[in-house]
């Protein structure tokens, strides 16, 4: 799996094949990103060359030169007063992509007025490459027999019971950060959108035309996931109604992805007006970045500015959170980095980041297997892990498209962020209002409560935890659906009820016509709109006054809304009467109401 599973430094990846699949094998899945398949190898072209190849000398480097927001001007022309040329300059974040040869460049430029942070990108040479890019491949296409089937992820995330209530809407675009997109692909193609399609490789835009197209793999097969058309072919993306736009991040030959590529991705991101980007990679070269290191720190800065920007715009970045099986709540070592030169041994703390989705902003996707567990590879730790998707595992990958028509199966967190960012997009078709602030609470208070398995290391509740953050998305959820009626007896009150400050109410529902008692399983849904959850606490009271508790949220819990259901034993109570659902507001300032809430017997 291409490194976007950048995320994958040492991972597991299973990859099986279906008809139409692409073989990889699984002994080299870990490395595939690093070196593009020969059938794919960029053709070289002159045409629209950004410089003169001439201009590009043996040991150029790469650096992000940090200053305040604005105009650049005096940092640029300090740029090139100390040895060095500027690449790419984001005055709107005060970031310049500056290129030397010059070993003392960075310190020199740290001693100028108005730098904040400089820090090289990469430990390796920029290649010749960035001054005359090469346009990637664009393979003939082969046709396919396959009819579009209820895949295991769609129907795990009620992907296809969204369907029938919408499928998004072509006013919303995503944008796939990734090794670049086959737009050509019959799947794609209905889709995607040429007009903000870009390369980003090596740190500026290049908008000619095919620019955009995947140098591996990985990114066609993301894709495909987030809205592969519902034409009747192939298969059927969770949005299928939305538009994709390719910005290509990852350099040919290496696939991998400099500080300089995500800074340029997030940029045209929030200018290009993507409600939703997906990031199945992290930052090369180094699988953590340290603020106590001068380069990682610049590094941090620089794409974490290039992130606020984008979603500033209205952009919400989702991102796979690895899978190298990594507690992200409790590290400790890396022996992966950096990983365009020589790794080394170095031991971390938690101001370490895994970039950009650690980033504050970026909703951290873990990856389930088939049927909900958490898959063997996938990263997870308490308080970084903020949902949880289909990404596959042993022999249940994610079958999703491949370039040149193709189609096959991969599994990984790159497969599972793709997932989030489909829902998160069929969320902002339905509600074409919500910011990115918005969007991560729906996903959040949405999502089915996934309660942590017989194992040490996932901590947490039921509601929030190491292993799948707030639950399981759900794509039925986010589009205003309803889960089929269920086939017990089935009560429900649709009264609002105003919950004010320091304060308890009470919404009845009168159950008739069920002989005996209630079940050991009795489901309580609850559909509360509320400011801030972690002022609530909620309780069913049966007919004779008996309390059952439901949940009391944790005070410093800040989001909004409570979508869940619950499951109560009260086989002890006489099923027929007034039942209550009772909710205390135990705090100031914020209020709400219950919307409507049901028991199922």
């Amino acid at each position: 799996m291409p490194v976007a599973a950048a995320v994958v430094v040492g991972a597991t990846v299973a990859l099986t094949a279906p008809a139409q699949a692409q073989v990889l094998p699984v002994e080299k899945a870990a490395k595939e990103a690093r070196t593009a398949p020969a059938a794919q190898a960029p053709a070289k072209s002159a045409a629209g060359a950004q410089a003169a190849t001439a201009a590009w000398a043996a040991g150029t480097r790469a650096y992000l030169v940090i200053t305040t927001p604005g105009d650049t001007t005096a940092v640029r022309t300090a740029v090139t007063s100390n040895g060095g040329t500027v690449f790419a300059a984001y005055d709107a974040i005060g970031v310049v992509v500056a290129h030397s040869t010059s070993a003392s460049f960075a310190a020199t430029m740290r001693g100028v007025a108005g730098v904040q942070q400089v820090g090289a990108t990469r430990t390796s040479d920029v290649p010749a490459d960035a001054y005359n890019p090469a346009l990637p491949a664009n393979p003939s296409q082969s046709t396919t027999t396959l009819n579009e089937t209820n895949r295991w992820d769609m129907t795990q995330i009620k992907a296809d019971q969204a369907w029938a209530v919408t499928t998004g809407s072509a006013a919303v675009k995503v944008g796939v950060l990734d090794t670049g997109v086959d737009d050509r692909h019959q799947d794609i193609a209905p889709n995607f959108n040429a007009a903000d399609s870009v390369s980003c490789a090596y740190g500026k835009a290049d908008t000619r035309a095919g620019a955009w197209r995947d140098v591996g793999t990985h990114g066609t097969h993301v894709a495909g996931t987030i809205a592969a058309a519902k034409n009747g072919k192939g298969v059927i993306g969770v949005a299928p109604g939305v538009k994709i736009s390719s910005v290509r991040i990852a350099e040919p030959t290496t696939s991998l992805f400099f500080a300089e590529n995500t800074i340029c991705g997030f940029m045209w991101a929030g200018d290009h007006g993507f409600k939703v980007t997906n990031n199945s990679y992290y930052t090369d070269p180094w699988q953590f970045n340290c603020p106590d290191n001068v380069d990682q720190a610049a590094i941090i800065e620089g794409v974490r500015r290039a992130q606020a920007y984008a979603e500033s715009k209205g952009s919400l970045q989702v991102a796979a959170a690895g899978n190298a099986n990594y507690d992200l709540a409790n590290k400790t070592t890396d022996t992966e980095s950096p990983n365009d030169s020589t790794p080394v041994t170095r031991t971390l703390t938690n101001a370490c980041i895994d970039i950009p989705t650690e980033l504050p902003g970026v909703v951290t996707v873990s990856a389930q297997a088939n049927g909900g567990a958490k898959a063997s590879y996938s990263n997870f730790g308490n308080g970084i892990i903020d949902i949880t998707a289909p990404g596959g595992d042993g022999a249940s990958g994610v079958y999703s498209t491949l370039p040149g028509g193709k189609y096959g199966s991969m599994s990984g967190t790159s497969m599972a962020s793709p997932h989030v960012a489909g829902v998160a997009a069929l969320l902002a078709s339905v509600n074409p209002s919500y910011t990115p602030a918005d969007i991560r609470n729906a996903l959040a208070t949405q999502a089915t409560d996934r309660a942590c398995p017989s194992d040490s290391r996932c901590t947490g509740t039921t509601a929030k935890n190491g292993f799948f953050g707030e639950g399981q998305v759900d794509a039925l959820k986010a589009v205003g659906g309803a889960t089929p009626p269920p086939t017990g007896p089935y009560f429900e009150n649709l009264a609002d009820v105003t919950i004010v400050d320091n304060a308890t109410v009470e919404s009845p529902i009168t159950v008739s016509g069920v002989a005996g008692n209630a079940p050991a399983t009795l489901k309580v849904g609850v559909d509360i709109k509320h400011t801030y959850r972690g002022d609530l606490v909620i309780s069913l009271v049966a007919p004779d006054g008996t309390v059952y508790p439901l949940e009391d949220f944790a005070n410093s819990d800040s989001a909004d809304d409570v979508a869940k259901t619950y499951a109560v034993n009260a086989s002890a109570e006489t099923a027929n009467g007034t039942w209550k659902l009772r909710v205390q507001d135990i705090a100031s300032q914020d209020t709400g109401r219950v919307d409507a809430w049901n028991l199922t017997f």
